[in-house]
């Protein structure tokens, strides 16, 4: 089953930035659609982005459009997620999560869909 490993979390002040990584070790995820979703303190986990299989379609939240990049290196099996200006409510557990699909003109950001999960990593947005 594929593994997935999150990091790049950390604690950082409204306005900076920082870069989550999502990585498959052992794994070639050539063919998986990826999506990055969180969960805040007390809330449901929601949606953040998603990338289709080969790089050419993404989707975003709109709480996060223009601030939040994601992107994808399949030569070394690692999806990035790009965070720019953020805000204390982007506070939140980061999860990626893959799909095995064949679609590449759109990715969904629908969590049952989605079968392998990567542990999380904490987000922290404070002055």
């Amino acid at each position: 089953q594929l593994q997935l490993v999150e990091s790049g979390g950390g604690l950082v002040q409204p306005g900076g930035s920082l870069r989550l990584s999502c990585a498959a070790p052992g794994f070639t995820f050539d063919y998986y659609a990826i999506g990055w979703f969180r969960q805040a303190p007390g809330k449901g986990r929601e949606g953040v982005s998603c990338i289709t299989s080969s790089g050419g379609s993404t989707d975003y939240a709109d709480s996060v459009k223009g601030r939040f990049t994601i992107s994808r290196d399949n030569a070394k099996n690692t999806v990035y997620l790009q965070m720019n200006s953020l805000k204390p409510e982007d506070t939140a557990v980061y999860y990626c999560a893959a799909v095995l699909t064949t679609v590449q003109n759109t990715c969904v950001m629908k969590q049952v869909d989605f079968g392998s999960w990567g542990q999380g990593t904490q987000v922290t947005v404070s002055s």
